[in-house]
C-alpha cells in the first residue's frame, strides 16, 4: 500500500532524491510536498517548482499545471525565465574577473569604456567597478529612461506589452548612448538603489576584459565550472518549446516573454530545475570565486549588505546567508543559500502578481520550519 500510495502522489509531484533511506525519502518529500501543494491551492497560482539541497542531500519537486485546465505538470525539461536571479551569475562573473586580475573594484567603470563619460562621477567621485555590483552606482533602475514609469504600474495588463515595445530594437549602442544622458546626483558607492542598468553595465566590462560576448562568458563559465549545459540567454528554437508559459497579476492570458535587455545579465537567463540544482550545490562549496561573490562589500543598514550583486542577509538563526528574488511579466522565484544549515533553495512559479513573493517565502518558512531551520 505505501508504494501504491507513493504512486499516487508522484502524479502531482516529481522528485529526484538520492542517497537517502526509504523513510527519510517519505519523510522530506511529505514535508515538501505538503508546503508546495498548500501553495498551488492559492487562486493565482498554476504551477510551483522546487529545488533544495540540504545537507548534501537533494530534492526537486514539481507541482501544478503550467496552464490554467491542461494538467500539463512542470519537469526537469521546463525551461523557466529565472528574471534577476541572473544577476547573481553576473555578480560571480565579475568575482572571478577580480580574482584573475582582469579588474579591480576599484577601478572606475571608465576605465573599461570605449567612450568618454564625464556624466559617470559626482563631484570628482567617480562611479566604481564596486559601485555597480552593489548597486550604489547611482544610475537608474533601467535604461531606456521611460521604462521606469512602465514598471510604477506594474498590474496595469498592458505593462507587458508597454514594456515590449520600448526594449524592441533597444541594442547594446543605445544603451551606451543613452548612459550619456544619466546624471549622477550622490557620491557613488553609499546609497543603495536597486540598478538593473548598472548590472547590465557590467556585461561591457567583462566583455572589454576577456575579448568575448557576454553570453559566451556566461556559457563558458556554467559549464566549464558547474556543469550547466541548460542555461543560457538565448533560446534555439527548440529550447523554445520547453519555455515555461505563465500569467501576469491576476489575468488568465497568458502573458508574453520578458523581452530582451541589450546583454541580459539583469533579467534575461533561462535554466531548468536540474541546473539550478548545480547551482545551489556550486553555490555551497569553498570555491574561491563563490567566496569572493558573497563578500560583504557595502554595508546598507545592520542585518543587510549588498555583495556581488548577491544580498547578505545577517539573522540570529541562520547565521549570514545569500539571498536574491527574481521576477518577470509571467514568473517569480527565489533562491537563498544559509551556509550555516549547507542548505540551498531555489523556488519559481509562472505567476507574477503583488503576492506572489510572500506566498513563495511562506512555502519556503514552512519548509525551514519542519527542517528545524527556523
Amino acid at each position: 500500500m505505501k508504494k501504491i500510495s507513493l504512486l499516487a502522489l508522484s502524479v502531482y509531484s516529481v522528485f529526484c532524491l538520492a542517497q537517502q533511506s526509504l523513510k527519510e525519502k517519505i519523510n522530506l518529500q511529505s514535508i515538501v510536498d505538503n508546503a508546495a501543494q498548500k501553495m498551488v491551492e492559492k487562486p493565482l497560482i498554476n504551477a510551483v517548482s522546487i529545488g533544495i539541497v540540504y545537507q548534501g542531500q537533494e530534492y526537486i519537486g514539481h507541482y501544478g499545471e503550467l496552464e490554467k485546465g491542461k494538467a500539463n505538470l512542470p519537469t526537469d525539461q521546463t525551461i523557466y525565465e529565472i528574471g534577476s536571479l541572473s544577476k547573481t551569475f553576473t555578480g560571480t562573473l565579475v568575482a572571478k574577473a577580480v580574482l584573475d586580475k582582469k579588474l579591480r573594484l576599484e577601478d572606475p567603470v571608465q576605465k573599461y569604456l570605449s567612450e568618454d563619460y564625464p556624466n559617470l562621477k559626482f563631484n570628482n567621485h567617480p562611479v566604481l567597478i564596486k559601485d555597480l555590483v552593489t548597486h550604489t552606482s547611482g544610475l537608474p533602475s533601467m535604461l531606456p529612461l521611460p521604462i521606469n514609469q512602465f514598471f510604477k504600474d506594474f498590474t496595469n495588463k498592458k505593462t507587458p506589452e508597454n514594456i515590449n515595445n520600448a526594449l524592441k530594437n533597444y541594442t547594446q549602442k543605445d544603451f551606451l548612448r543613452d548612459l550619456h544622458t544619466i546624471k549622477i546626483d550622490t557620491i557613488p558607492g553609499y546609497k543603495f538603489s536597486y540598478s538593473n542598468a548598472g548590472i547590465e553595465l557590467l556585461s561591457a566590462v567583462l566583455e572589454k576584459v576577456y575579448q568575448k560576448k557576454f553570453e559566451v562568458i556566461l556559457k563558458e563559465y556554467l559549464a566549464q565550472h558547474i556543469q550547466m549545459k541548460n542555461t543560457t540567454i538565448t533560446l534555439t528554437k527548440k529550447e523554445e518549446e520547453n519555455l515555461a508559459v505563465g500569467y501576469h497579476y491576476n489575468y488568465n492570458d497568458i502573458t508574453i516573454k520578458m523581452p530582451a535587455l541589450s546583454w541580459g545579465s539583469s533579467g534575461n537567463i533561462k535554466s531548468t530545475l536540474p541546473d539550478m540544482m548545480k547551482y545551489l550545490t556550486y553555490q555551497l562549496k569553498d570555491n574561491p570565486e563563490i567566496a569572493e561573490s558573497h563578500q560583504p562589500l557595502v554595508k546598507v543598514n545592520e542585518t543587510f549588505s549588498s555583495g556581488y550583486a548577491w544580498r547578505v542577509i545577517k539573522d540570529e538563526k541562520l547565521g549570514l546567508y545569500y539571498k536574491h528574488h527574481g521576477g518577470v511579466f509571467r514568473a517569480q522565484c527565489f533562491i537563498s543559500i544559509i551556509p550555516k544549515y549547507n542548505l540551498g533553495v531555489f523556488i519559481i512559479t509562472n505567476q507574477s502578481g503583488t503576492n506572489t513573493a510572500k506566498d513563495m517565502q511562506d512555502t519556503l518558512n514552512e519548509i525551514f520550519e519542519k527542517l528545524s531551520v527556523l
